[in-house]
């Protein structure tokens, strides 16, 4: 566990300069000005607080990590990665976070398929969202293709009390090749205390059940990090955020962190999965023609119960659906994600996953 201390927020601070790349193209930039202009008016609120996650599939660079598989995206790999295709993918990214709240910014981000700090940085201070003044909290994954977890706050509305990186372990206790658990605890605005977890759990790579041994052990890991912190502190209000790659119906889900779907009012230590009612709607991704809801929001029972301080409801817990993120799917009817690559080819879009979002709400 890391506590942060003046130092290390200075170190969070810092651009990697030798990264240095040139402001993306003017024509970008302009197709956000208003947005922008109209936040400076209606940005921040005392009352209330939004947390937004976001898988951005495969946020890389264009230069080469000797230590990962990025290959495909470099210049002269498979998907023919360019620093233009670079700067429109961060340039998508901050018009999905600047869309994302109804014209509040959010205060907290979480982000997955990340690949490094430059790119962080690059998103922060080379597009609209440098208004805002977003830190950063990141940390290199162990994950083959070098894809990691990160966190973006806005030191206007919260304050990092400290974090950690929670590596996935076999029943051997050695570290799997995949994604860690973030875990960040902040200090709201006014004063309240916030334990957050994002999540990107291992991937259905290779056949569902032949894969999820993996998110089972991912789960056991949250759950028991989880009940450390309910013997620690007195009812901590505990928000888990992610792409699990696992519907909430699933095994992981709702066997092994032991969730409900619905607050009984009378047990703190519960954990409401704010994302089961989603399944009746569309979800977050498409396989083929099918919506699935891997990504979801999870809180404890305080969280909805609270009479005072920061609190939230189900209903403020939400897919954002904005209308550019989807587009006509031809194969399989309907709509799908518009995605940057669509299978190899450059296709110039977002993601394949939509982002999500909680609202909080402040009461004295």
């Amino acid at each position: 566990m890391q506590h942060l201390t003046w130092v290390h927020m200075n170190e969070l601070r810092r651009p990697l300069s030798r990264y240095f790349m040139k402001p993306p193209l003017l024509i970008f930039l302009c197709s956000f000005l208003l947005i922008t202009n109209s936040f400076a008016q209606v940005s921040t609120s005392h009352n209330e607080f939004n947390v937004i996650f976001y898988n951005v599939e495969n946020l890389f660079d264009t230069l080469n990590d000797p230590k990962t598989a990025d290959d495909e995206f470099l210049y002269h790999g498979s998907r023919r990665w360019t620093k233009r295709r670079f700067q429109k993918k961060i340039l998508n990214i901050s018009k999905v976070i600047l869309s994302s709240c109804n014209f509040q910014m959010p205060d907290i981000i979480g982000l997955c398929e990340v690949e490094n700090r430059f790119v962080l940085e690059e998103l922060t201070r080379k597009t609209p969202l440098q208004k805002f003044n977003f830190q950063i909290i990141h940390k290199d994954s162990p994950d083959p293709r070098g894809i990691d977890v990160a966190l973006l706050y806005r030191t206007d509305q919260c304050r990092p009390l400290y974090y950690e990186y929670i590596p996935l372990k076999d029943d051997a206790g050695e570290t799997i090749r995949s994604r860690e658990i973030l875990y960040a605890c902040f200090e709201l605005l006014p004063k309240d205390t916030l334990h957050l977890f994002f999540n990107h759990w291992p991937s259905r790579y290779g056949g569902q059940s032949e894969t999820e041994h993996k998110r089972i052990k991912a789960a056991r890991q949250l759950r028991d990090k989880i009940d450390e912190l309910q013997q620690k502190y007195k009812s901590p209000k505990i928000l888990l955020m992610g792409d699990f790659n696992d519907s909430p119906n699933n095994k992981s889900i709702s066997e092994i962190l032991k969730t409900t779907t619905r607050s009984n009012r009378s047990n703190a230590y519960e954990l409401i999965n704010l994302s089961a009612k989603w399944k009746t709607n569309k979800g977050t991704l498409k396989y083929r023609q099918s919506w699935l809801v891997f990504d979801q929001i999870l809180v404890t029972d305080n969280l909805l119960t609270s009479k005072r301080k920061w609190h939230t409801k189900p209903d403020d817990a939400q897919i954002i659906m904005l209308d550019y993120l989807l587009e006509d799917d031809p194969k399989f009817l309907g709509k799908r994600l518009f995605r940057t690559y669509y299978v190899m080819k450059y296709h110039g879009g977002f993601s394949d996953h939509l982002p999500i979002r909680l609202k909080l709400l402040y009461l004295d």
